[in-house]
């Protein structure tokens, strides 16, 4: 390995710590902040302090929030009888980006793994069965990932909530658009049949 300057090779180490950074782009990018002007580097900065000192979770869904209620539950127009449950903060973004759901969130933060020593107590279930009591949600959408974790996980919840009154629906998952059939595995192929619907 080449040899670099200390303070090089720390950010280079630190940058190859963050996931998908590999040792090319960790030096890349330190070397780009090294040619870069000194204000592009204290911007870099204060944005990394910035997350750990502004941000908080959002005490009604779990969200990332800069305040104690975040953006989505503050909005006065979304459906607030309408929740989608997702495993991680950033699962918002892909249902936001449909521009379809206008309801609310909870954020679990993760999914039932028991080979991960994962339970339903390490989960932020808690909350979401307490806004449930509130008597405000109608329907509960589980949107946790097609993963055996993010199955169970729903597999869980549907049984939890079911008696507690809203109606619970799973998201449908199927064969991406524009995809060849040969290549959909035999759960994907199933629930694509499960959840045909009338044309």
């Amino acid at each position: 390995m080449a040899e670099f300057a200390e303070p090089l090779l720390r950010l280079i180490t630190e940058f190859k710590r963050l996931p998908g950074i590999g040792q090319k782009s960790a030096q890349r990018i330190a070397f780009h902040l090294l040619r870069a002007p000194r204000e592009d580097a204290e911007r870099l900065a204060q944005a990394l302090f910035d997350i750990k000192d502004k941000l908080t979770i959002c005490t009604e869904c779990n969200n990332i929030s800069d305040g104690e209620i975040c953006v989505y539950c503050r909005d006065p127009h979304r459906d607030h009888g309408l929740l989608c449950v997702i495993e991680e903060p950033h699962n918002i973004l892909a249902v936001e980006t449909t521009n379809t759901f206008r309801g609310l969130y909870h954020v679990l933060h993760g999914a039932i793994s028991p080979l991960r020593g994962i339970g339903p107590e390490q989960l932020k279930i808690k909350g979401l069965v307490d806004r449930i009591h509130r008597g405000e949600i109608q329907e509960i959408i589980l949107a946790t990932n097609p993963t055996v974790e993010g199955e169970a996980t729903a597999v869980y919840l549907a049984r939890l909530l079911k008696p507690l009154g809203p109606r619970v629906t799973r998201i449908a998952m199927g064969i991406p658009v524009g995809s060849d059939l040969e290549f959909a595995d035999e759960v994907t192929m199933s629930r694509s049949l499960e959840n045909r619907r009338e044309m």
